[in-house]
């Protein structure tokens, strides 16, 4: 089954808590303390494996979590870090945050990986927090949480042309005659549901990968039929071979055929519009095709026209020589500029306050990612741990804040789905 397009929530591990822990030992007095760190979580981590073609293996996992890392124990005893997840995609997978819209990685080298949610650090130990002033902590962290991500999986795939064009106008039996791929052909529309993907090689031996793509119609750029689905996969070609039936037969117009999809493909994407283009005229070994090839030649009198029949074999050894000439003269281009990737920092202007404070139904609620990453690793069963996390809020300005906006002892505090009382 060919899957090109899925939806998947990934969720790193947690880091592992630090431990609390004294050495109890006899004849060692004051022993201190010797709570060791927690373990790092699991990372999700993408990663190429060429023998794939399609990711069905991914349809059917709605979500990918990492497992936690190991909790800290006494006598200085760090928690292990926990196994990554890999996840293997085939060349071409583009990984897009949703939340974001941006692309995380595109996914085009063999050897491409990316970690698209980091897990978290371990908690530290108390024996971390000793300090001169307090030798003897009996406090220490929670692990940090995993990060969590709703992402787009896309397969473009990777080929130097796509064969574009109306169906059963002969991509398929092109693509058969030219390289060892042998994709479905038969006498109705649709035949081919899939893109097939085959390597030409040249006898001066020269190479390139075509890609038949699945027959667009009208209509195509808005959902119509198959051709929106998989014109994704031509956006990484460097050409376009348009392919025409010239025959003209089943009552069709080659020129008014080359109209619809030529806009088709200016609708769906300018960029892939501007791709340069080389145009077929194949089925010429049929009645009517000689005739339908003048009147084209006649409206599109500055485009080179290829007349070819692919099931005789007839013309095909001149178009792929004209087709490698184009290649030679091609550049690389660049699917996605620098500002659609995550990796394209934006510098703004950034508040000095890293939190919010909003009054929503007589609770004072608090929002901020370094107060919410704070509260998730402050072991609350603690005394010296909720002490810190106060003072860690004084620190910020939160309590002087609160009591700006009118915030009175007694008043409900929330920080993400735990309610505390405001005390000044």
């Amino acid at each position: 089954m060919f899957v090109d397009e899925i939806k998947i929530k990934v969720i790193a591990g947690n880091g592992g808590d630090g431990c609390t822990s004294f050495r109890r030992e006899k004849f060692v007095p004051m022993g201190g303390p010797d709570g060791g760190n927690g373990g790092k979580g699991a990372d999700i981590i993408f990663t190429v494996d060429k023998g794939l073609k399609t990711l069905v293996d991914l349809r059917y996992m709605k979500t990918v979590k990492g497992d936690k890392g190991v909790n800290g124990k006494g006598s200085n005893k760090y928690g292990s870090n926990a196994q990554d997840v890999i996840i293997k995609v085939p060349l071409g997978t583009t990984i897009k945050d949703l939340d974001t819209n941006l692309i995380l990685a595109d996914l085009v080298k063999e050897d491409d990986r990316v970690i698209v949610a980091h897990g978290g650090r371990g908690g530290r130990g108390n024996k971390a927090f000793a300090t001169h002033d307090n030798p003897a902590p009996k406090f220490s962290e929670k692990g940090e949480p995993g990060e969590i991500r709703l992402l787009q999986v896309e397969l473009k795939m990777l080929a130097d042309v796509g064969l574009v064009g109306f169906p059963s106008v002969g991509k398929s039996t092109l693509l058969s005659q030219i390289s060892s791929s042998k994709p479905k052909i038969a006498a109705y529309h649709f035949t081919t549901l899939s893109p097939n993907l085959g390597v030409v090689k040249l006898q001066d031996h020269r190479s390139f990968v075509m890609a038949d793509l699945p027959g667009l119609i009208e209509g195509a750029s808005e959902g119509v039929g198959l051709g929106e689905k998989f014109l994704k996969h031509a956006m990484r070609t460097k050409i376009l071979c348009h392919i025409l039936d010239m025959s003209g037969m089943e009552g069709r117009n080659p020129i008014e055929d080359y109209k619809i999809i030529r806009n088709e493909i200016s609708k769906y994407d300018a960029k892939l519009s501007k791709k340069k283009e080389i145009v077929v005229a194949n089925k010429m070994d049929l009645e009517g095709a000689e005739e339908n090839l003048a009147k084209f030649k006649k409206e599109y009198p500055n485009l080179n026209v290829f007349a070819i029949s692919a099931m005789n074999n007839e013309g095909i050894n001149d178009l792929l020589i004209a087709i490698a000439d184009l290649l030679d003269a091609s550049e690389e281009d660049e699917l996605y500029t620098s500002e659609d990737m995550e990796s394209h920092m934006i510098y703004k202007f950034v508040s000095e306050q890293p939190y919010t404070i909003t009054r929503e139904n007589d609770v004072w609620v608090i929002r901020g990612e370094k107060i919410e990453k704070l509260f998730n690793m402050t072991k609350f069963n603690e005394d010296e741990a909720v002490l810190r996390f106060a003072r860690k809020l004084k620190g910020m300005g939160v309590e002087d804040a609160l009591e700006k906006l009118g915030a009175k002892r007694g008043d409900e505090v929330q920080i993400l789905d735990y309610i505390f009382e405001f005390k000044e």
